[in-house]
């Protein structure tokens, strides 16, 4: 089917290639990522953009012996295609598939795991100096896109890199603008003339024989004035002052060019930039046209570009009641605001964006300084709402302790994608948020276990929140309630639901699981004519101890349902107020055990942590036997 492609599997494969033979394996892979995509959707986009980009550095790098690390992991599909994982990769994001960022454990060619933004320029600093303190000649390439940068860390890695003179080259995947083709020709010259061995020879040959004189340092002050003010055109002088040696721009789409200036740069020492411009979903006309959309679109018909959007009627996802009840309070109460780290759309915040630009606040790839940037506002009277996937705001924790919860700021971080969100597996399931935020004072931790509660926590939130008010819920639609009808209600902190009364097992569910722990109470009633008492627990902070001490008195055990981690959670909490209070009574968690989850739906992933209807019934069956036999 594929001329070349189906002949290669490994790097070695495409080192004879000719410059023609490698434009025709790019044109290949990428319409086997489209292939592969439209019926197991991913991360279309990015990977389309940076295709000659990893051609090029598995042609001109002796790979895996040489480190190339890939930020985030979207852009790295080619890299997968290439790598001994060509086949598999049908099942890329899949339940016992491969990952869809690189992972050091499914390959030798992944040097470092990523997932979050920002990271690859420390880890290639890293993996640099490792080689240079073990006297190792290893070439080490991190790839960056221009998003990225937006990241503290990538711009504390620079600062590092540029500063310890070490062997590395940093490659920007830019595919926010164009090259204008005047610059591009400077550039290009410029590119050749810096790049050249021969040139490189006698520069260092004139700087020997000028000595440490003053004419010395008055010809290298001309002339690094003069590059940076060609360099400067292109923000290359950033890098320049950070101490990196800048090359470029150069069209990264052009194979031509990327495997001749690599060859070029490989032979430089010291830490090197170089500009690579790309069109993000590159050789794909949807994707090139609406770039957001085609950076995962889900399922579509590859010919047409059609894109095949699963919904269910009469139901909303939870990002579009967040964002369609910010705007409704934020029309209510000029005082609130929103402030998200580059996920405007993903989060919903587009729909407060749309209307009320001047209280919208993108922030870019920025999480601990969304969440600052929030306690300012705050303190300057705003009432922010912050929303971060749950995932990326492990980032921002000390943020959240310091800089909110300390100085008791009413900000509202709301966290969507909690608990487990399908396929983009371990580095994105929001599994930690409870236990990491339950110890922080003068916190709030909302529960909403559908679409109405989630609306009257925000309302609750926008009237009473003094420090961190954590509202979390899952990626995906709600349950189906009528929201929009709903009248606003304060759900006040520390109150839970009861939502069926019962004796001997009280179930104590957080979020939508209690719907399905409802389901399940139901049908256990039919069976045997009576069943264990449902708590909707709302809020896990604070406590909810009246709760509690009604469950002490006419319950022996206790099951907890948390779509997050039971070391500290929901779990760890009931354990420990019961050992408090010393009370003896069985406690029974059912949430996410004490190892990382892989990839796969979010229905495949809950079931095999018990977070079904049938796993909680059985659940319920046990426990309440063991209580009858006693």
């Amino acid at each position: 089917m594929y001329r070349l492609l189906d002949k290669i599997n490994y790097p070695s494969d495409i080192k004879g290639l000719g410059t023609e033979d490698l434009k025709e394996l790019c044109a290949e892979i990428r319409d086997y990522m489209i292939e592969c995509c439209a019926t197991n959707p991913g991360h279309l986009g990015s990977s389309l953009g940076a295709v000659e980009i990893i051609v090029g550095l598995h042609y001109m790098y002796d790979t895996p012996y040489d480190n190339i690390v890939f930020d985030v992991g979207h852009q790295a599909y080619a890299h997968k295609i290439l790598t001994g994982r060509k086949e598999i990769f049908r099942k890329n994001r899949m339940k016992d598939g491969i990952s869809g960022f690189p992972r050091r454990s499914e390959s030798e060619y992944d040097v470092f795991g990523t997932g979050h933004s920002s990271t690859s320029i420390s880890a290639a600093l890293g993996l640099a100096k490792a080689s240079e303190i073990s006297g190792g000649n290893r070439k080490t390439v991190a790839v960056i896109g221009d998003g990225a940068l937006s990241g503290g860390l990538a711009f504390e890695g620079l600062n590092n890199a540029g500063a310890s003179k070490t062997d590395i080259l940093v490659i920007i995947n830019d595919n926010n603008i164009s090259i204008d083709k005047n610059i591009g020709a400077i550039h290009e010259h410029l590119l050749r003339l810096t790049t050249d061995p021969t040139y490189n020879k006698i520069k260092k040959h004139v700087w020997d024989r000028l000595g440490d004189g003053p004419i010395r340092k008055l010809m290298q002050k001309f002339i690094v004035n003069t590059k940076s003010n060609i360099v400067s055109t292109s923000g290359g002088d950033l890098f320049e002052a950070m101490g990196f040696r800048y090359f470029g721009p150069i069209d990264g789409n052009d194979i031509g060019q990327v495997i001749d200036t690599l060859g070029r740069l490989k032979s430089l020492k010291g830490p090197r930039i170089l500009h690579c411009i790309t069109t993000k979903g590159k050789g794909y006309a949807p994707a090139e046209e609406d770039q957001t959309i085609w950076h995962a679109p889900g399922m579509f018909d590859p010919i047409t570009g059609k894109r095949i959007i699963p919904s269910r009627p009469g139901v909303s996802r939870y990002q579009d009641v967040f964002g369609e009840v910010l705007l409704e309070l934020a029309r209510k109460d000029s005082r609130i605001v929103g402030v998200t780290p580059a996920m405007a759309s993903g989060c919903g915040m587009n729909i407060l964006a749309k209307e009320m630009p001047e209280r919208f606040f993108d922030v870019g790839i920025a999480e601990e300084h969304a969440v600052t940037f929030s306690a300012g506002l705050a303190a300057g009277g705003m009432k922010p709402f912050c929303n971060i996937y749950s995932s990326f705001s492990q980032r921002a924790y000390d943020q959240v302790i310091h800089d909110v919860a300390l100085q008791k700021l009413g900000v509202v971080l709301c966290l969507d994608r909690s608990g487990l969100v399908g396929e983009d597996g371990a580095t994105h399931h929001g599994a930690f948020d409870i236990a990491a935020f339950r110890p922080v004072p003068d916190t709030v931790i909302a529960v909403p276990k559908d679409e109405t509660e989630l609306k009257n926590m925000m309302y609750t939130a926008s009237l009473a929140a003094d420090g961190p008010f954590i509202i979390r819920y899952p990626r995906g639609y709600g349950e189906g309630k009528d929201w929009r009808e709903e009248e606003f209600r304060v759900l006040e902190p520390g109150r839970s639901e009861l939502m069926a009364e019962g004796k001997d097992v009280a179930v104590i569910a957080a979020g939508p699981v209690a719907n399905r722990a409802m389901e399940a109470v139901q049908e256990y009633r039919s069976r045997h004519g009576s069943g264990p008492a449902l708590y909707n627990i709302r809020y896990i902070k604070p406590l909810d101890t009246s709760m509690m001490e009604s469950i002490f008195s006419s319950c022996r055990s206790i099951i907890t349902i948390e779509d997050g981690c039971l070391a500290g959670g929901l779990y760890g909490e009931i354990a420990e107020y019961a050992a408090a209070a010393e009370k003896q009574v069985r406690i029974k968690g059912i949430g996410i055990p004490d190892r990382f989850m892989e990839q796969g739906t979010q229905k495949e992933l809950r079931e095999e942590c018990g977070l079904d209807r049938d796993d909680i019934l059985a659940a319920i069956e046990e426990e309440m036997q063991a209580i009858q036999e006693k």
